[in-house]
């Protein structure tokens, strides 16, 4: 694939943030036709610190002049100064205290990367707070500029296993307080953006894979370790996160008033059950189900993710490999289940 070469395994964590801010010659195109800098909110996130990366390399590779800005509470020290390493301006800031997000300076491209799902129904108002009134207060503060929002697929209703999934199209149905407050979320955008002539994209995502975390991952520890694997939720999307952290970047010259809606995810409706047996056929084990598969799954289609900006570049069956190959080494990982297989919103 030239000059997005796909190794047979990864073996570190260094190799592994190396190909997950690959920024493809696209990604260089379309940002070098976009004014202005780039600051993304929540980087701190489980997805931010490869997309800053990312985005960094390809204004480097592509010489652009701009100033690639990273802003988030930084909990944890180390991560600041690895993105600052990397030639990336950071800034710690409690994004729920308003003055501190009017200190904010003044970008033309923003990617809003923040937001609440697990620990949800032991706080349900800090969730709220977090994907309510958070942006909010970031919709007013960046009044002029583009916003790449991520949402998530979890607005959808669920589906019949036997369609496409859901596509942009379909009126969302959240289930649950999480998934409600991400469509309060998209809402708050929306409302600013129509109110001050911002413009926005709203990115409903699932289920993005790196190896530390993500649905190959949980199914794959289940196999090793012999834990059952539940089948409520029998059918899943998955989309490769160093392809997201791309169209993530890319999506900026998307963005429009009123906002737009992208789905992105894989292009494959993946039976769980499946998914469990190729992980037991490479580590000679048999896997162990419990329950049986809906007729439906919260599934999304993402064809005009896939028409605008191409397949993704890293397969299923590559994410397969280096998932096994990861747990089989016993490689680091972040220690927070997805918890897709639960059905009635509770996080």
């Amino acid at each position: 694939m030239n000059e997005y070469l796909l190794p047979d395994k990864i073996e570190s964590e260094e190799e592994l943030d190396d190909l997950l801010s690959k920024p493809t010659k696209e990604t260089i195109k379309d940002l070098s036709e976009i004014n202005g800098d780039i600051m993304i909110l929540g980087v701190a996130g489980k997805i931010g610190p490869t997309l800053a990366r990312l985005i960094k390399r390809a204004v480097d590779e592509g010489g652009l002049d701009k100033r690639v800005i990273g802003v988030s509470r930084f909990s944890n020290p180390s991560v600041a100064n690895k993105l600052a390493l990397s030639g990336i301006e950071v800034i710690s800031c409690d994004l729920l205290d308003e003055d501190a997000v009017n200190s904010l300076p003044e970008v033309s491209n923003i990617i809003f990367m923040v937001g609440r799902k697990f620990g949800t129904e032991e706080d349900n108002t800090l969730t709220w707070a977090t994907n309510i009134y958070l942006p909010a207060l970031v919709a007013k503060k960046f009044r002029r500029s583009r916003i790449v929002v991520f949402s998530t697929g979890n607005v959808y209703p669920m589906v019949k296993i036997c369609y496409r999934g859901a596509d942009e199209s379909v009126p969302p149905d959240p289930i649950g307080e999480y998934a409600q407050s991400c469509l309060g979320r998209e809402r708050i955008f929306e409302y600013f953006c129509r109110k001050y002539g911002a413009k926005a994209l709203f990115l409903r995502l699932n289920y993005a894979i790196d190896l530390r975390y993500g649905v190959l991952l949980d199914i794959a520890q289940k196999v090793f370790s012999g834990a059952p694997i539940s089948l409520a939720m029998g059918y899943v999307n998955v989309i490769w996160q160093g392809d997201v952290n791309n169209i993530a970047a890319r999506s900026l010259k998307l963005c429009s008033n009123p906002p737009e809606i992208l789905n992105v995810t894989g292009p494959e409706i993946i039976p769980v059950r499946w998914l469990a047996k190729q992980f037991g056929k490479i580590f000679g084990k048999e896997p162990i189900f419990e329950g049986k598969e809906a007729e439906d799954a919260l599934l999304s289609d993402a064809t005009r993710c896939h028409m605008i900006f191409g397949y993704p570049k890293v397969t299923l069956g590559h994410m397969i490999k280096w998932v096994a190959h990861w747990v089989m080494i016993g490689g680091p990982t972040l220690g927070k289940p997805t918890h897709f297989e639960v059905r009635d919103g509770r996080f």
